[in-house]
């Protein structure tokens, strides 16, 4: 199997896993998570977008994540060569929005620091209320969707 190489973009409090260059949003769909590695977020977002909407022709995937106060605000979405489907932002948006797929990411994601104390002190998720993402009241479920409607030319 040939390797795919990914752009690994970090700009100042943020990280974008994109691959082409430059990193470009005809579609996104915006989050907001609790704080989580952003390179390993980025991935696990990354494969299970790909996943929902690989049929979709043209399409390559853009994942950016940028540090918040509270967490990280994860955009998701990427480049589609000629039109963007209708239906491409609800597809993005129902994975950003499944609650087994968040808990998965954030449990790859979290920083190794905090995993190390909690089951070492053992107080995971399912323990500490305040560290589970299922139970998070700050908007975690909210979603926005941005389509770029411009015109492409030389198509």
């Amino acid at each position: 199997m040939r390797g795919i190489h990914w752009h690994i973009l970090n700009e100042e409090g943020s990280l974008t896993l994109c691959r082409q260059t430059p990193a470009r949003f005809d579609v996104s769909v915006t989050v907001e998570l609790p704080v989580a590695d952003p390179l390993r977020l980025a991935h696990q977002v990354r494969q299970d977008m790909w996943r929902a909407v690989q049929n979709g022709r043209g399409f390559s995937p853009v994942v950016k994540v940028t540090a918040t106060r509270g967490g990280v605000e994860l955009t998701a979405g990427g480049r589609v060569a000629g039109r963007v489907p209708g239906n491409l932002a609800a597809q993005i948006a129902m994975v950003l929005e499944d609650e087994a797929k968040r808990h998965r990411w954030l449990r790859h994601a979290a920083p190794r620091s905090s995993k190390t104390a909690s089951s070492a002190q053992g107080t995971g998720p399912a323990q500490d209320p305040a560290r589970d993402p299922a139970r998070d009241p700050a908007g975690a479920h909210a979603a926005i969707s941005m389509i770029d409607t411009g015109t492409k030319t030389g198509s």
